[in-house]
């Protein structure tokens, strides 16, 4: 009997704590976090990027847990993937302040739509008022290019609306003495004043001149004059890589600064990367490797400005020589990166009268 009546009495603390934590972040709120990005992306070194993010969402109480939806917006435009937005949804266990939960839903921005989810606790300070700590995590490959995001970060919360008061109060809300109270008196009428006599109606003003048409001149007809140049390649040597390797070495960048020249000053310019090797190796072997390397140099672009949709990439392996496999000078011309692109201009001249 003695066992009973303790196990009824912690089973029903337990209850009470879980229904209280339960109603403390019950309601809609508003957030705003400082936190950090490990972005990585193929081809490229990993890079840390702190940030600020936005969000709101709203809690519901479903039992002993709660589950919620909850839109955000990290501004992280140093990343790889830019400025990502989306929304999750949201499972937690409230424990008094606390609350552990786990999110899970969809990130959107250049590359792409992806999943999106994490982990994170809240702690209530006050009736309104939230911190909380959060990991999140999202990845996409695009291209041959694999984008990942590793966010961690700390955040305060606002709630609109106070939780409701815990079950087993009611009767005490029910019990409380009402107090009636008596009407104010009526104020008695003032004295309601003679109407004022009507204004003479104002003379009508005289009509406003009106001014003579102003000539306009017409502007001369021109038609537009389209010129295509001639498809330039851009040849980066093998010298530019590590032996067997699709990592840039440091001159890379000099010998590129042509090709990101260009793709800046014609937005509309489309690239195609293309990766070639020397007969030296097995073919399966030189294929894989041309293909990296092409992704690297379109990774560079990528990380430099230039929009992942603008860049075609692909690897050849040794199947389009351009000197002789025979000779270490025709092998070293071999092993290379082009970039092809096309260049259009217009130009307007006036009509022939």
């Amino acid at each position: 009997m003695k066992r009973s009546l303790i196990g009824m009495t912690l089973s029903a603390a337990l209850l009470s704590v879980a229904n209280a934590g339960a109603s403390e972040f019950a309601g809609a709120y508003v957030s705003a976090n400082v936190s950090s990005d490990r972005a990585r992306m193929t081809g490229v070194e990993s890079k840390n990027v702190g940030y600020l993010g936005l969000g709101a969402g709203y809690n519901w109480d479903i039992s002993s847990l709660v589950l919620g939806v909850n839109g955000f917006y990290d501004h992280h435009k140093k990343a790889y993937t830019g400025r990502d937005y989306g929304f999750d949804g949201k499972l937690g266990m409230p424990l008094g302040s606390w609350m552990p939960y786990a999110k899970l839903g969809v990130a959107a921005s250049d590359p792409g739509t992806r999943a999106h989810g994490g982990l994170g606790v809240e702690y209530k300070l006050a009736t309104n008022w939230a911190v909380t700590g959060e990991w999140t995590t999202d990845r996409k490959t695009k291209d041959g290019i694999k984008y990942t995001n590793n966010n961690f970060g700390i955040g305060v919360s606002y709630y609109f609306f106070a939780p409701h008061a815990a079950p087993g109060n009611t009767e005490a809300a029910e019990e409380a003495p009402v107090v009636a109270i008596a009407p104010a008196p009526a104020p008695a009428p003032e004295p309601v004043p003679a109407p004022a006599p009507a204004p003479a109606p104002a003379p009508e003003p005289a009509p406003a001149p009106v001014p003579e048409p102003v000539a306009v001149p017409v502007p001369q007809p021109v038609e537009t004059m389209k010129s295509i140049l001639v498809e330039k390649p851009f040849v980066l040597e093998g010298a530019s890589f590590a032996t067997a390797s699709d990592k840039l070495l440091k001159g890379a960048d000099q010998k590129l600064a042509e090709v990101l020249a260009v793709a800046k000053r014609y937005p509309n310019v489309k690239l195609e990367v293309s990766g070639h090797t020397d007969s030296q190796n097995k073919t399966g072997r030189n294929q894989v490797l041309s293909e990296r390397r092409a992704a690297a140099v379109k990774a560079y672009l990528v990380k430099n400005g230039i929009a992942a949709d603008r860049i075609v990439s692909a690897g050849y392996a040794d199947a389009k020589p351009v000197a002789d496999n025979n000779t270490a000078q025709g092998r070293a011309a071999n092993r290379r990166v082009e970039v092809r692109y096309v260049l259009m201009e217009e130009k307007q001249v006036p009509v022939t009268q």
